[in-house]
């Protein structure tokens, strides 16, 4: 079974572009290897990111937003952890 991420993010604070863009990072990325990314709009400073039914970040208490290099990072560690990220594997 292919894995789905789900980017949750808040429609007040107009991160629907942030969230978007990093929808198309991850899919540029890894292709056809996720089987959905999936946008869904919340309130009150949300900004999530699920990985089937595993939470890898939350801006609440991770402390603000992911840069593309981490959040590839996150993703690949839990859905697809023989991927290669080549340049993004450093630190």
């Amino acid at each position: 079974m292919t894995p789905t991420v789900t980017i949750t993010y808040c429609t007040q604070c107009n991160w629907l572009l942030r969230a978007s863009w990093m929808a198309s990072e991850l899919l540029s990325t890894f292709g056809s290897e996720l089987g959905r990314v999936t946008l869904v709009p919340g309130t009150g400073g949300v900004f999530t990111v699920d990985v089937d039914d595993e939470r890898v970040w939350d801006r609440a208490s991770d402390g603000g937003f992911p840069d593309a290099a981490t959040l590839k990072r996150l993703v690949r560690d839990s859905a697809l952890p023989d991927w290669n990220l080549g340049h993004g594997e450093r630190p």
